[in-house]
């Protein structure tokens, strides 16, 4: 999700956060993640996720036609959508907005949920989104986790989550932006807040915001095994760069970035997102154009 910042930004430009990763990832064998490559027996080794799209990569069309769009991406090949907060005529009916998706062949991937209403109206909110068949609830954005003073409170309250959703085949999880790369103590926020928080807790990385800060996603899921169970595929492209931020068509090596998050992060759903629509694209086709990068590269 697209969020605006409230303060000065704590993170590297593109520019310098692609040619960081260019020349110090730690992708599998010799090849970095902004370097292509085909990696396709590494890939077979585990069972290959299922392919979602976030919904606030197309927001405005879901305002407009909740069903038409949803049928639209349903038509470019999805397997599930993923959920921001709109569940169009369907706000009062997740039974039914369940059955919907089965209609034209989706299912829910996950659901991106404010940490406020999981902890203020933990009742009502949980079984809103096991009638919708969701099991990942994913906190998309808090303050506290690149905040020194609030940072633990934040981890000891995903582990509370964690404990409470346990019991009901839920899992609470966390999804990064490029603040929490900021630096804290020996390494950074995000990693503070991994290395703090039990391994029920899914780590949701956001692939483009680790490249704008400069990070290696690779490093990342390898360092913490079987926890990103789900992961946005987001293209990230320097301002002046000749490339564009869509997948397959940046210099991205998204091969070797899929095979860690397949065979090291045990990836059940790979969520495509698409936050920047270049050359005039609508949301919609921007997204398409990134689920056909994409599929071009697993089929490899």
């Amino acid at each position: 999700m697209t969020l605006t910042l409230k303060a000065k930004p704590l993170f590297m430009s593109a520019s310098l956060a692609l040619a960081a990763l260019a020349s110090g990832c730690s992708a599998p064998e010799t090849t970095s993640p902004t370097t292509s490559q085909s990696g396709d027996t590494a890939i077979q080794q585990a069972a290959a996720p299922q392919i979602s799209v976030q919904l606030w990569s197309v927001k405005d069309a879901l305002k407009a036609d909740f069903k038409g769009t949803l049928s639209k991406l349903a038509g470019l090949g999805f397997d599930g959508v993923e959920f921001a907060g709109d569940f169009g005529p369907y706000a009062q009916d997740p039974q039914g907005l369940k059955a919907y998706l089965a209609s034209v062949g989706l299912t829910a991937s996950g659901a991106h949920v404010p940490f406020n209403q999981l902890d203020e109206d933990f009742d009502k909110t949980v079984a809103f989104y096991q009638a919708l068949g969701i099991s990942a609830l994913i906190v998309p954005w808090e303050d506290r986790a690149f905040s020194k003073d609030d940072v633990q409170a934040f981890a000891d309250d995903l582990t509370t989550l964690s404990v409470k959703l346990a019991p009901l085949g839920m899992q609470v999880g966390f999804h990064n932006h490029a603040q929490e790369w900021a630096d804290y103590g020996d390494s950074s926020f995000l990693e503070y807040i991994a290395e703090h928080t039990p391994e029920s807790v899914i780590l949701q990385q956001d692939v483009g915001w680790t490249i704008n800060a400069g990070q290696d996603p690779i490093a990342f899921v390898q360092n913490y095994p079987g926890r990103t169970l789900t992961t946005h595929f987001k293209s990230d492209v320097a301002e002046d760069s000749d490339y564009i931020p869509i997948i397959g068509q940046d210099n991205i090596s998204w091969s070797a970035i899929y095979q860690a998050t397949v065979n090291d992060g045990g990836a059940e759903w790979i969520v495509i997102e698409q936050e920047v629509y270049p050359n005039g694209m609508t949301p919609m086709e921007a997204v398409a154009e990134s689920k056909a990068g994409f599929d071009t590269i697993i089929s490899q």
